[in-house]
């Protein structure tokens, strides 16, 4: 099971890295599958109950690869760390099978409280570099979390979801496969026109200034128009034929 569980890890990091010219070259240069090496045996040393030595070692697999698993954590099979620097999975943390995380991502806690305090990712999530995804939050299978977003809410299942607070701005019609790589995006976000929520509150604000500054034109020239006809001179009322002579002083 060991050595199948390996094999499936390479054969899936293969087919999610364009980069990987060998299994040769997982095996020796690639952090994330050191990490996940590591994570492996401290896990087991957790459930072991040799706590002090599961922390002890995965502070040396930290050390080594930049990459910090707790090994509390619960992680599925071929997850796939890429490039991995900075990476953090905090001590509760339930992820599923192909899982995506690349660098700087952080599935941390919001609470100093003990029980579930990580997120949750169901199988095939991809979060993009950057991405913080905090608190006991579920993410749903084949959801995306775009680069640099920070997601503090359930997401369902395949959509994407960028900025801060995170959004949902794209629902997906089919689920992944990222086990063979046939739908896999980097970085999280599915093309280069995805719509950004910010750059969408943005243009709204542009277009109600425009608006705005139409009706205070207008409202200017309304005022105008009425100040002219006040400053104008009242002419003189013609005396009517029949009308009473003005008294002479």
């Amino acid at each position: 099971m060991f050595f199948k569980n390996l094999i499936d890890d390479i054969d899936s990091m293969m087919a999610r890295d364009p980069a990987a010219r060998s299994r040769m070259d997982i095996v020796f240069s690639y952090p994330g599958f050191h990490a996940m090496m590591i994570y492996r045996m401290t896990h087991r040393l957790w459930r072991w109950r040799l706590l002090f030595l599961g922390r002890l070692v995965s502070q040396v697999g930290r050390w080594l690869t930049g990459i910090e698993i707790h090994p509390g954590a619960e992680i599925g099979r071929r997850l796939f760390i890429d490039h991995g620097m900075g990476v953090v999975v905090g001590e509760t943390a339930i992820l599923g099978d192909d899982v995506t995380l690349y660098q700087g991502v952080t599935l941390g806690g919001t609470s100093l409280a003990a029980g579930k305090r990580h997120p949750t990712l169901e199988d095939g999530v991809v979060v993009g570099a950057g991405a913080q995804v905090l608190g006991p939050v579920t993410i749903g299978a084949g959801a995306r979390i775009g680069a640099n977003a920070v997601v503090l809410k359930d997401v369902p299942s395949d959509v994407t979801m960028v900025g801060i607070p995170a959004r949902m701005v794209q629902p997906r019609a089919q689920p992944p496969e990222a086990a063979t790589g046939k739908e896999f995006c980097a970085y999280g976000t599915p093309s280069a026109d995805l719509p950004d929520p910010v750059a969408r509150a943005i243009d709204g604000l542009c277009d109600q200034v425009t608006s705005i500054q139409a009706q205070v034109k207008d409202l200017e020239r309304r005022l105008e128009e009425a100040e002219r006809g006040a400053a104008a001179p009242e002419q003189p009322v013609e005396e009517r034929a029949d009308a009473p002579p003005l008294p002479k002083n």
